[in-house]
């Protein structure tokens, strides 16, 4: 059995690429132009390597601009209606659009403007003009003419001129073919039944999108299990087949990580390690004078690793700069710890509230891909800081375009799955509407509110001395801000647990009875409130709850807990239990409500989505097949402040 490895490093970011770029030039894949010949017409979104210059001229000839006749203009000259010139048919030629003009002949009069009477005579009554309606020689192009300068993107237009000024084919640079190899014996393909231990194989697509994006032209090879001799062969493969080569997974230090081991047999490794997050495990490898990089298997590992050393190589290649990523700057609307000594990543979201740009940090760990697919920006920490206070100005890499970013509401609160359908509604508005979501439970949405990082923020806190829903909150931590609380939803509270509740759960009682285990809501989340009173009611302390201390953060994270078998019963809506084919048992009903600051009544992403809330009936009817939907006072204003 392969012996455990220890020997990944941890370089600084800086010396990594430079000693990388050290590794390209010596093997000639920087500093070297990369350029071949092409057919014009498979050239399109290609780069000239230079200059081209017409062959001949376009038109070649004196050509037609109008079917009629050819004249010499001289002919006509004094012609009128009161005194009408007649050319006999030796003196006028009859000629379509694009045909040839021969001398004598030095103008065309359009064939609406003449009459030919019965002996073929030509009756003309205006006088024409040298080379009226005649597209003379080099009109268009003329030969020696620069036609498109080097370095500029073939369009169709582009390749229409050429192919006009007799230009069939051109040098262009050549864009570096790039295998892309995943590896792991436990990778299928997407679209098969998987079972526990399967990993759906997406990375592949990932890269190789991203890769076509910058201008290289990718493979993506099957995956490969963990076997050195089979990586061994991939590996020899891609590098006799491409000009560089990504390897996905298998870069760590794990028992079945045998990249490195592979690499160093068949090349020389520059780099292994690097003091980054995500991303250390990195590998940069030089086999028979190709690079070969090895990419961590968390496909956001994997994403931001290849942007930070492989989207220059391929620029580089092309012989381009490197394109400036936008950046923007945006308030911290949350701390961020970081590890000294550590380039750390983070991904971020955006949004615009009132005169600030809040960013927010959009999810956790190297696995999740959806915290790339909401991220607006990038976040840099660098290796000497330990992290971002809360409220501090940072500069961030735009990952979206601004103006999506402008017309982003942000809802910052409890989670409910409503608001994923009503981020559907509003997207489909002209002008759309983006909704960026934060499930931080409700106190957390009145604290943003607070602090103004929140146009709306969604909350269901029961007062247990009044029995009302959230009013006493926001007097007690909202006291001077005027505001509307508007509800969205009645909805059903209760224990989520397995199809057919196997283990007989009814109440908390049996939970802390039977040792059943239990997934929690994150602390100031109203679930989490409501979870503390009943188990108060029933005299029972949270350590007698297995389970208790392990928190998620959303409805949809406590069903899929208890449906994957990690946990025996939790806490939430009826409608992530139906979302999963889960039961439910009823614990209470509860009004979810949204709060609304005055000051962004009159905003017009805050306007449509409350119109929405409250007349959308198609809106309606996707919130009740959802489940345990009450919308009998959705969008009524149920308390106003002050």
């Amino acid at each position: 059995m392969k012996e455990q490895n220890i020997y990944i490093g941890n370089q600084p970011l800086a010396e990594a690429r430079a000693a990388w770029h050290d590794a390209l030039t010596s093997c000639g894949f920087f500093g070297t132009t990369h350029r071949h010949r092409v057919q014009v017409v498979d050239a399109l979104g290609k780069r000239t390597a230079e200059p081209v210059y017409a062959r001949h001229s376009s038109p070649s000839y004196n050509a037609a601009a109008m079917d009629g006749i050819a004249v010499h203009f001289g002919e006509l000259v004094g012609a009128s209606e009161a005194n009408p010139i007649r050319l006999p048919p030796d003196r006028y030629r009859h000629v379509n659009t694009g045909n040839a003009v021969f001398e004598p002949f030095n103008s065309v009069v359009m064939i609406e403007d003449i009459h030919i009477d019965a002996d073929g005579n030509a009756e003309i009554i205006a006088p024409a003009t040298p080379w009226q309606h005649v597209r003379t020689v080099g009109e268009d192009i003329v030969a020696t003419e620069m036609i498109i300068a080097a370095g500029a993107h073939i369009r169709p237009i582009d390749q229409a001129a050429l192919l006009a000024a007799g230009i069939t084919e051109i040098k262009v640079f050549r864009e570096p073919r790039t295998g892309v190899i995943p590896t792991g014996s436990d990778l299928v393909a997407p679209g098969n039944v998987i079972t526990p231990g399967d990993i759906i194989e997406f990375n592949s697509t990932l890269l190789t999108g991203y890769l076509s994006q910058w201008g290289a032209i990718p493979k993506a090879y099957p995956p490969v299990p963990d076997e050195p001799k089979r990586l061994r062969e991939a590996i020899q493969k891609g590098v006799d087949d491409s000009d560089m080569v990504v390897i996905n997974a298998g870069a760590s230090a794990g028992k079945k990580d045998y990249t490195a081991q592979v690499l160093a047999e068949l090349g020389t490794i520059v780099v292994h390690g690097v003091a980054i997050k995500p991303g250390k495990p990195v590998l940069l490898a030089i086999v028979d004078n190709k690079p070969v990089i090895g990419l961590p298997g968390y496909p956001i590992s994997a994403l931001l690793t290849m942007r930070l050393f492989v989207r220059e190589m391929v620029y580089r290649y092309l012989d381009m700069p490197l394109p400036v990523e936008p950046e923007i700057e945006a308030v911290m609307s949350r701390p961020v710890f970081s590890t000294m000594g550590v380039d750390q990543f983070v991904r971020v979201n955006l949004g615009l509230v009132g005169e600030k740009l809040i960013a927010t940090p959009s999810g956790k760990g190297a696995g999740s891909v959806m915290s790339m697919v909401r991220a607006d920006a990038l976040l840099r920490i660098p290796a000497g800081s330990e992290g971002v206070a809360a409220a501090s100005k940072v500069s961030l890499t735009l990952l979206r375009k601004q103006a999506e970013i402008e017309a982003t509401l942000v809802v910052i609160g409890s989670h409910d799955n409503i608001l994923d359908v009503l981020a559907n509604q509003l997207h489909r508005l002209s002008p759309p509407v983006r909704l960026s979501s934060a499930h931080v439970g409700s106190l957390g949405g009145i604290m943003a509110i607070r602090r103004g990082e929140a146009h709306l923020a969604g909350v269901h806190l029961l007062d247990e001395e009044s029995g009302e829903y959230n009013i006493s909150f926001i007097k007690k931590f909202l006291p001077e801000l005027p505001l509307r609380l508007i509800n969205l939803c009645h909805r059903q509270q209760g224990m989520i647990v397995p199809k057919g509740n196997p283990k007989n759960i009814s109440s908390f009682s049996d939970i802390a009875e039977h040792g059943h285990v239990f997934i929690n809501r994150q602390q100031g989340a109203g679930t989490r409130l409501l979870t503390d009173k009943i188990l108060r009611d029933a005299h029972l302390a949270p350590d007698k709850i297995i389970g208790y201390e392990r928190e998620e953060y959303t409805h949809m994270n406590v069903a899929v807990a208890v449906a994957s078998g990690s946990a025996d019963v939790g806490m939430g809506i009826l409608a992530a239990a139906t979302a999963l084919d889960l039961d439910f048992i009823p614990v209470a009903n509860e009004r979810y409500d949204l709060i609304c600051p005055d000051r962004f009544s009159d905003d017009p992403r805050v306007s449509a989505a409350l119109e929405v809330i409250k007349n959308d009936t198609g809106l309606h009817k996707k919130i009740t097949a959802l489940g345990g939907y009450d919308l009998c006072e959705c969008g009524t204003v149920i308390y106003r402040q002050p």
